[in-house]
């Protein structure tokens, strides 16, 4: 079995990752740092991913020793402070190098050999609508969780003994863990904001969804099958669910997971299955910041399947007949080019063109 490239798996790790710590909010910046040992490929390899919401504005790596941005708005943050991305570099270099060490300490306290190995750190805060703040640090080792933050109780979390002698020592150290909650809650926050001035453009604008219906009836059982799609919104938190007389309905439906679009924005779709006697009583209700007001969708009658048949072999009829009349006039053409160059031969006629006439008089 092939082995992911290390950027590719840190990608992966990273978009699985980036929802797991915080529910729906307003706006949210995180950090990803990954550091992946793999003996045929030297040195281990380091990764670091920013983002703020969905956009990643920030990448470091092994490769390029170097932190740089991923989105046109960051330039602002260069201009006003010339020294941004060399004091982010030496961090980043600083992380870098701890995570070496980290790795290797992991590997000897769980007792393993050399081979491929993954370290990760996860932190970063959230704004809410209702302007509360939260915030989130993890630490992992194999893609499972090693140590977990709590910043109410400012204690790590240790969910086996080889994390627990981690735990006993970050904990027994002067001020750091009041420094970590203190990052979270405020110097998280107040970056977070910075970049959301710089980026507002992008970070907060408003895109209301496309939403579109579509159904089947069931030949098994005549039982109709509709989804309702959402498309091209932004921000990303979006409220779509079927109801039944006013009220939410869950029965025999199923709900997607928003997804990203190329162009940034995000589409997300849900499907029902009912009895069609019941149609007029659901709908496709959608909420979302873009909308002035919420949709409420009907649900229409399926095409019928007859109509679909019939209009096929219509199509199909009339591709033929345009087909067989595109081949006549081929073979109209083709005889009477054939009749034009039979001509001169019947009459004896010249087969050059400077032969001249020889006739008498």
């Amino acid at each position: 079995m092939a082995l992911l490239s290390p950027s590719l798996l840190v990608l992966l790790l990273g978009v699985a990752l980036r929802d797991s710590c915080f529910g729906a909010s307003s706006h949210s910046m995180k950090y990803f740092y990954t550091s992946i040992s793999e003996p045929s490929q030297g040195q281990p390899q380091f990764f670091s991913l920013g983002f703020v919401d969905d956009q990643l504005f920030s990448y470091y790596d092994s490769n390029s020793q170097k932190r740089q941005p991923r989105v046109s708005w960051m330039e602002k943050v260069g201009k006003e402070d010339p020294q941004y991305w060399d004091r982010n570099t030496q961090a980043a270099r600083v992380h870098e190098e701890n995570s070496r060490v980290d790795l290797e300490t992991m590997r000897n306290r769980y007792n393993q050999s050399e081979g491929l190995h993954t370290w990760q750190r996860m932190y970063g805060c959230e704004l809410r609508r209702d302007g509360s703040k939260g915030g989130f640090w993890q630490e992992g080792y194999e893609g499972r969780t090693f140590l977990t933050f709590d910043k109410e109780t400012l204690t790590w979390v240790a969910p086996d003994p080889q994390a627990q002698i981690t735990q006993r020592k970050w904990d027994a150290i002067p001020g750091l863990n009041q420094r970590d909650k203190a990052y979270l809650e405020e110097i998280c926050i107040e970056w977070l904001k910075k970049y959301l001035s710089y980026g507002k453009e992008m970070l907060l604008r408003r895109e209301p969804p496309v939403v579109t219906m579509s159904s089947r009836t069931e030949v098994e059982d005549g039982m109709e099958t509709h989804v309702c799609r959402a498309h091209g919104f932004y921000p990303r938190e979006i409220d779509a669910s079927w109801t039944r007389d006013g009220e939410v309905w869950e029965e025999e439906t199923f709900h997607t997971s928003v997804a990203p679009n190329a162009d940034g924005t995000y589409h997300y779709w849900l499907s029902i299955r009912i009895d069609p006697k019941e149609r007029g009583r659901y709908r496709c209700h959608v909420e979302h910041d873009g909308l002035q007001d919420p949709l409420d969708l009907e649900l229409k009658e399926p095409k019928s399947i007859l109509g679909l048949i019939i209009g096929c072999i219509v199509a199909v009829l009339v591709l033929v007949c345009l087909i067989g009349g595109i081949a006549g006039i081929v073979v109209f053409i083709k005889r009477r080019q054939d009749d034009y160059r039979a001509a001169p031969t019947s009459d004896k006629g010249s087969n050059s063109s400077n032969q001249g006439s020889n006739q008498a008089v």
